[in-house]
């Protein structure tokens, strides 16, 4: 039985290998009170993905693995954010009231429930619990009173021929966060006092990895007397010695967990979200660093973009791997603008380089 679950386990791994993602989430918190949630991701090939914008009043529904149509329900609350493939789904997004939710992949892990005559009104496919999220709550607290009266139905992606195996992060502007993971066909939720989020295995292994980095600390080292000789560490850093750095889910999570919670405050949000975006450049994955050959095609992954969410002011900032320029979306506006209409805004843009050759002082 035993070789049966481990078999299983790493058939459901082998077929996600080319396209799984390596995502990374933090959360910093400025000394103005703003919260800031944050996040790579990660993929072997380019999503397409584009700037969602859902006003409040938007009818939305949950869709069914034969194409039918499964929860229906008219959004409370506007948000946006970042989708994928053209879908109609945040994958990384805020709403009105500064809650955050970022969909991470699951792969190996996430189970979902068959529907069912009993709770088809209810379903939704994984990649659409984000709206239902964001549509509807303001608060983690609200969040933990309802986030399991929905059903998770395994509805195939087109673009991954597969239902998205994904767990999920929430943040609210109080600094709240709690992990949502589709466990044994229902949804189990898991507080998340540091704010730090990857990928496989699940949540709780994570938290119990880091009893084995307890010896991590941001300061040097003392020199050490041994026999009468001076051993000095070589240069700066010797307090991280041991830090795992490779991209690995668990080896990620550590790092991201060190950097964040060592971060001095910034003082306001507009500061964290660039503290922010320099904690997440220790993440990137250029192409060729991570790749999968099956069948003698090469899969590499990449970091695809980049966002950091000013919880209190309501900005979703982002930048792509062609363009590192930093883009805001200021929520109200973008809601103002769509006229009570679903809109789409581009991503996608190349790097401009500006020539300062001779901007002499």
């Amino acid at each position: 039985m035993f070789r049966s679950l481990l078999v299983g386990i790493v058939s459901a791994a082998l077929v996600w290998a080319p396209c799984a993602q390596a995502c990374t989430g933090i959360r910093l918190i400025a000394k103005d009170g703003a919260v800031v949630a944050a996040r790579t991701l990660e993929f072997g090939f380019d999503l397409h993905s584009e700037v969602l914008v859902v006003p409040a009043g938007t009818t939305l529904s949950g869709t069914l693995p034969d194409g039918g149509k499964g929860i229906s329900y008219k959004s409370k609350y506007g948000f946006a954010g970042a989708n994928a493939e053209g879908l109609t789904a945040i994958v990384d997004g805020i709403n009105e009231r500064g809650l955050y939710v970022g969909l991470f992949y699951f792969p190996g892990y996430a189970s979902y429930a068959e529907p069912t005559k009993d709770n088809v009104a209810q379903a939704m496919a994984p990649h659409e619990y984000a709206n239902w999220l964001l549509a509807n709550f303001s608060s983690v607290e609200e969040v933990k009173a309802n986030f399991d009266k929905v059903v998770l139905v395994p509805t195939v992606v087109e673009a991954i021929e597969q239902p998205a195996p994904v767990h999920f992060v929430v943040h609210d502007a109080s600094g709240a966060a709690v992990v949502i993971e589709p466990l044994g066909k229902t949804l189990k939720i898991y507080d998340n006092p540091i704010g730090v989020v990857t990928n496989s295995p699940t949540f709780d292994w994570h938290m119990t990895n880091l009893r084995n980095y307890v010896n991590l600390t941001v300061d040097n080292v003392p020199p050490l007397n041994l026999g009468g000789i001076k051993l000095a560490q070589f240069g700066q850093g010797s307090g991280m010695r041991g830090l795992p750095g490779d991209f690995t889910p668990p080896s990620r999570f550590v790092r991201a967990v060190a950097f964040s919670q060592s971060a001095l405050p910034s003082d306001t949000a507009p500061q964290a979200v660039l503290q922010a975006f320099h904690i997440l450049n220790n993440f990137d994955i250029p192409y060729g660093a991570v790749r999968d050959t099956q069948g003698g095609s090469i899969h590499a992954e990449a970091t695809v973009w980049t966002s950091a969410s000013d919880l209190k002011n309501r900005r979703w900032y982002f930048k792509t791997y062609d363009d590192q320029s930093i883009r805001a979306v200021d929520l109200a506006k973008a809601l103002a603008a769509a006229q009570g209409k679903v809109r789409f805004i581009k991503m996608e843009q190349s790097q401009p380089i500006a020539d300062v050759s001779t901007n002499f002082k």
